[in-house]
């Protein structure tokens, strides 16, 4: 089992326990994961430091209590996510006007690009390959920051 410290887009951090590094990403691309707190599926891995033991030999140092520390699991700060909801805010607000073209988001683009089919807003999904692949050609695509539910999934 593999444990990560996960945080919503309203700054709540939790655990999720996962089989894999892979099964997290499966959950997180079917929405299937979501906050506790607030009940959002717009969930991320939060940054986490390795436990590493020190070795038998080596003495650990002891930090007076006035010494800072870094604290973990500690609230996103305001900033953090104000700017975050309002990314959201963004991505969602350009979805209204495009099209989920699933995993024939490569084909659509490069169609569009080379002129076979009229220009229009579209989203879907792409492998790393077939993202490289574009780029290498010339055609404009961008990752979306927030990952987006196919429409079939959502409730």
């Amino acid at each position: 089992m593999i444990v990560y410290d996960l945080s919503c887009c309203e700054g709540h951090r939790f655990e999720g326990w996962f089989g894999s590094s892979g099964e997290f990403e499966d959950q997180r691309a079917r929405g299937l994961l979501c906050c506790p707190s607030c009940g959002t599926a717009d969930v991320t891995k939060a940054p986490m430091a390795p436990a590493v033991q020190p070795k038998g030999n080596q003495r650990q140092e002891v930090l007076p209590p006035e010494a800072s520390r870094p604290m973990a699991n500690t609230p996103m700060p305001p900033e953090m996510k104000q700017a975050l909801t309002a990314l959201a805010k963004a991505q969602a607000e350009a979805l209204k006007n495009s099209t989920w073209v699933g995993d024939k988001f490569a084909e659509e683009t490069r169609k569009m690009h080379y002129g076979e089919r009229d220009g229009a807003p579209i989203h879907g999904q792409a492998s790393l390959a077939e993202a490289k692949a574009l780029i290498e050609e010339g055609v404009p695509v961008a990752p979306l920051p927030f990952p987006v539910a196919p429409p079939e999934k959502l409730n």
